[in-house]
């Protein structure tokens, strides 16, 4: 099968984790356009330089586009960009052209543009650290109220009409989109609402979209390969069990759904079947938490895994959830008393948010499952991956860290690697380096 990809931007999690997991079936032709095309923390993708690629593009099967991308340059940028909707508008009829002449399935996703309710903005706008609070609590009044005449506010006149315009173009984009799948361009479309709260601006557009016929769903980064599992034709049915039966229905942070709906949206949008564990042909084990979802980084605790993990006979996998954007060392302590991977074992993320560990990992045990020509090395190659960024890195190594230094990175993960070669009873040789330059994330490149 031959599959065109086009990520959200450069980070380690949107370019070289989709590789990865095709690369678990050497069947899969996987087609990715040039990294540097790809857009950054502080730059916008080559948009020009994806057009491009895409009109030189061999016949394929599938396509999973990042509208995002290919519209303003990328997730963020879709924030940042000063362009008119008029500009928007061009650029898009331009790549409705390109898509059209393609005789291939097309799976694509595009943002609803996300309000943070912090004063950061590293992602957002440059007014974004003075007023961001600010404009996050009109959202969510305005909406919460139904109106804006009562909603008091210091916010300057210039700021909250330059956002209220931004988020009007992004709205019009998306609403383009929709029609465009109603005239069949797409297979698929997925609405993404990122980092969510009760009510807001992203709310109620979200809201307006369903309205209009649209899909969305909560998440963002992961939505690319869930939408990748999709492309792959066949049925996987999966049984989840959660470690925390009774607390199923809490919500994640930066969710807005219970963890035990995520897990049905994800499977569902993978194209694969919620069922019973004496029909599931995988078993995906979820490890919740039991009142609130802990954030490691953020000195959010939970009380951590204390029970016991037996590995089933029969094909398993694992979402590590308990925490946010790492993994539960308490459950990894149970989970590695296995001593190995065994032929049942189908995968482990605790990527970020709960909707980015079941996206991923679904989409890894989906492509294994159904593998024509199965990479075993190439499947050891994304579980190293994981556990070293999200157990090691995430959970463990970025506490003690006083700088973006690699050497320091190095010298922490070597512990690490050490426990992780006797449990997947494998040599690890590894670098590491901070693709954005800051400590959210690192990238594992295999030597």
């Amino acid at each position: 099968m031959k599959i065109a990809f086009v990520p959200i931007d450069n980070r380690p999690v949107c370019y070289t984790l989709p590789k990865l997991i095709s690369q678990i079936d050497s069947d899969i032709e996987f087609f990715i356009p040039d990294r540097n095309l790809l857009g950054d923390l502080k730059k916008q993708a080559n948009i020009e330089g994806l057009f491009d690629w895409l009109v030189g593009l061999s016949k394929v099967d599938a396509m999973v586009i990042s509208l995002d991308t290919l519209a303003y340059g990328g997730l963020i940028p879709s924030r940042r960009c000063v362009e008119s909707f008029e500009e928007i508008k061009k650029r898009i009829d331009t790549l409705r052209e390109i898509l059209e002449a393609k005789e291939c399935k097309i799976y694509a996703f595009s943002s609803i543009m996300r309000i943070s309710n912090n004063n950061c903005n590293e992602e957002e706008k440059t007014y974004w650290d003075k007023w961001g609070k600010k404009i996050f609590e009109y959202s969510y009044n305005v909406h919460k109220f139904n109106s804006d005449n009562c909603i008091t506010h210091d916010i300057p006149a210039e700021i909250l009409d330059d956002y209220i315009e931004t988020r009007r173009r992004n709205f019009e984009i998306n609403k383009i989109y929709l029609d465009w799948q109603k005239k069949g361009l797409f297979d698929f479309l997925i609405f993404s609402k990122d980092d969510c709260a009760e009510y807001g601006f992203n709310v109620q557009e979200a809201q307006l979209l369903e309205k209009m016929g649209g899909y969305v769903k909560t998440g963002a980064d992961e939505i690319p390969l869930s939408l990748l599992s999709r492309a792959i034709e066949g049925n996987v049915k999966i049984c989840p069990i959660f470690t925390e039966s009774k607390h199923k229905d809490l919500i994640s942070n930066y969710e807005d759904i219970s963890i035990e709906s995520s897990v049905h949206s994800q499977i569902d949008i993978a194209g694969c079947t919620v069922v019973d564990e004496d029909d599931a042909d995988i078993l995906l084990y979820v490890n919740n938490f039991i009142n609130n979802q802990g954030e490691i980084v953020m000195n959010i605790g939970t009380e951590p895994f204390s029970g016991e993990f037996l590995v089933p006979e029969k094909p398993y996998m694992v979402a590590d959830v308990r925490f946010a954007n790492g993994a539960d060392n308490n459950f990894i302590q149970e989970f590695f008393k296995n001593k190995i991977i065994d032929k049942y074992f189908y995968g482990y993320s605790a990527w970020n948010t709960s909707a980015n560990s079941l996206g991923s990992l679904i989409c890894g045990a989906k492509i294994k499952f159904l593998a024509k020509k199965y990479d075993s090395s190439a499947f050891k190659k994304l579980q190293i991956t994981r556990f070293l960024d999200d157990w090691a890195y995430q959970a463990n190594v970025r506490q003690t860290l006083t700088s973006v230094s690699v050497d320091e990175l190095k010298t922490g993960m070597k512990t690490f690697e050490n426990v992780l070669e006797k449990y997947l009873n494998t040599e690890i040789d590894v670098n590491y380096c901070y693709p954005w330059d800051r400590l959210f994330e690192v990238e594992v490149d295999f030597n």
